[in-house]
């Protein structure tokens, strides 16, 4: 079960930004506390303590809390009203649904001057036979009783009545006591039963899953009794259910993906895990600049940027971009700014030795010396390479136009060039046609 700590009233403080010395209220309901400790040193003022529906079976350890002015306790196991005369603030106290059997424990409140409203309701002595009465003329600083308000005359009518209420709420005690003594043995031997059934089981052996099922479901079906035993019995029962579901939903959580950033030589890899459009810009012989689309109303507390001399890594809202470089980078004097108007994120890493191959001008030195040493150029002839074609079969001439002179000094000239020579002997010039141009 839970007990009270420092780390359950801190949890429970925030509200006062989680400071106890000078915590007011605090509310510690459905938490399965059995005691009450710690708060009569570290939360001295306390007005309002709320700590119903709990397994308190004992009032303790709270008269130190001089400024508490509410205390409720409804819904546990408490027996007896005791142990609250220090409580000199009190205004109102509620112990609805408990198992107060001594009505007689209620003089014990008569210290509490400033008691206005007392809740008993849920209670066995609210059942004995002149109750109210009792309980009316027993306080008289009480102005509500069970939510009821109390009016002169009825006081008056108690105060009257207060001998024979007394003698009825004492009987009402001894017949109750023989019921809870009942009730207690009822106890004793389930649990002697159920002993005696664990063991018989563990000398079949049986299935452990199995057994648990049927031993759920027995008890589920059983009668239970308004009884603190019966109570710590049913909240013992729903805490194991509820950690075996815990664990179940643990060990079904598969583990997260964990990307592999290097290989085994420590060499980084690329990764863009973020899925973030980006550009790198590797022309400038002096920085090396990266540009991520980032998304434009993304936080900038989102993104966080690691720059290392050989790799620049990015991660958006977990998710990471890593990206080797191809020369060593500054990181002490990189840049990282973000668009106010697109929100994307550039990164300015100047190189450590600028490239003279981007650039094609020579880097100088302070350490180089002046003088320059002279080139030695060798300049090698041009190859010639000859064509060679590969033929096939006889030589033929017909297609070599290269002999078209030759063969034309050794053939006689066509029979129609004396005709044309001698037709222009006959040619007779007409004036009227005009000259070509």
């Amino acid at each position: 079960m839970v007990r009270i700590t420092v780390e359950l009233i801190r949890k429970r403080a925030e509200h006062n930004e989680g400071e106890i010395s000078t915590l007011e209220e605090i509310s510690l309901h459905q938490e399965n506390i059995e005691k009450i400790e710690m708060l009569n040193h570290l939360c001295r003022d306390l007005k309002i303590l709320l700590l119903q529906y709990n397994l308190i079976s004992k009032i303790e350890n709270l008269n130190k809390l001089k400024k508490l002015e509410y205390l409720n306790l409804a819904l546990n196991n408490i027996e007896v009203i005791e142990n609250l005369e220090g409580l000199e603030s009190l205004k109102k106290l509620d112990l609805m649904v408990n198992f107060i059997g001594n009505l007689q424990g209620v003089k014990n409140l008569r210290c509490n001057e400033n008691l206005e409203q007392l809740i008993l309701t849920g209670n066995p002595c609210t059942d004995y036979m002149g109750y109210r009465e009792y309980v009316i003329a027993t306080l008289p600083q009480i102005k509500e009783l069970d939510m009821v308000a109390i009016e002169r005359s009825e006081r008056i009518k108690a105060l009257q009545k207060y001998a024979e209420a007394q003698g009825d709420i004492i009987r009402g005690y001894k017949k109750y006591v023989k019921i809870r003594e009942q009730q207690k043995r009822q106890h004793e031997e389930k649990q002697s039963l159920k002993i005696t059934e664990i063991n018989s089981d563990d000398s079949e052996n049986v299935d452990e899953v199995d057994e648990e099922e049927e031993e759920n479901e027995k008890f589920w079906n059983s009668a239970s009794h308004h009884t603190p035993e019966d109570r710590i019995a049913i909240a013992e029962r729903v805490q194991k259910i509820e950690e075996k579901k815990n664990s179940s939903r643990k060990e079904e959580e598969k583990p997260k993906y964990v990307p592999k950033l290097f290989n085994l030589k420590g060499k980084p890899y690329n990764i863009n895990q973020a899925k973030v459009p980006f550009t790198i810009n590797d022309d400038d012989p002096e920085n090396i600049i990266l540009t991520l689309q980032v998304y434009k109303y993304l936080d900038t507390s989102y993104l966080e940027v690691d720059v290392q001399p050989l790799y620049v890594r990015v991660t958006v809202k977990g998710k990471i971009l890593q990206l080797t470089l191809s020369s060593e980078v500054l990181t002490e004097k990189s840049l990282v700014q973000r668009n106010t108007t697109t929100g994307h994120l550039t990164i300015t890493m100047p190189r450590l030795n600028p490239s003279n191959i981007i650039s094609g001008k020579k880097s100088t030195n302070a350490n180089s010396s002046s003088k320059e040493v002279p080139k030695v150029i060798k300049k090698i002839g041009p190859v010639i390479t000859k064509r060679e074609l590969l033929e096939i079969g006889p030589p033929r001439d017909d297609l070599d136009f290269s002999k078209i002179a030759n063969n034309s000094k050794n053939k006689k000239c066509p029979t129609y060039l004396p005709k044309l020579q001698n037709s222009s002997f006959n040619f007779i010039d007409n004036p009227q046609v005009p000259p070509l141009e």
